[in-house]
């Protein structure tokens, strides 16, 4: 860059200077627009890679598929029997789940909640089947009802 000269104007400088390199370059012998992945047809109608493919096609294609053998008919489903009625749901009055939860004054809160939740564990409505949730609900009821009554004596 010249010391008087702008920035500005020694870079148009610079490009002038680029330019005219650029046009004494030797220009290609190439058509401008065509790119080098053109192929012109043959006057005979398609170029020969054309078939290639279409053989290298038919040559990996192999035997004819055979129809799929029709499957066997399923046999015809049996109808499922009844669920059977765990016993431990036959017991629904206040008494019984009481002898099963064997609740005593010298339970403290603590084993009494522990009481609880482990009868929820193996009696809740949602673990046994749809016929059986109402004798199911009716034990987890009693079985609450039991156990606040006891923590309730507890605190007197």
């Amino acid at each position: 860059m010249l010391v008087r000269q702008s920035l500005f104007q020694s870079v148009l400088d610079r490009l002038d200077t680029e330019e005219e390199i650029s046009e004494n370059e030797e220009t290609a012998h190439r058509i401008r627009g065509l790119n080098v992945s053109f192929v012109a047809t043959v006057l005979g109608g398609e170029t020969p890679q054309a078939h290639r493919a279409d053989e290298a096609y038919r040559d990996n294609l192999g035997d004819p598929i055979a129809p799929e053998p029709e499957p066997a008919p399923e046999p015809t489903p049996k109808e499922p029997e009844p669920p059977v009625i765990p016993e431990h749901l036959t017991r629904t009055s206040r008494d019984e789940v009481a002898a099963e939860l064997a609740i005593t004054s010298d339970h403290s809160r603590e084993a009494l909640q522990e009481k609880r939740r482990g009868f929820a564990k193996a009696n809740h409505p949602d673990s046994v089947d749809a016929a059986f949730r109402e004798p199911a609900t009716i034990r987890m009821t009693l079985a609450n009802q039991l156990i606040d009554e006891a923590i309730r004596r507890l605190k007197r």
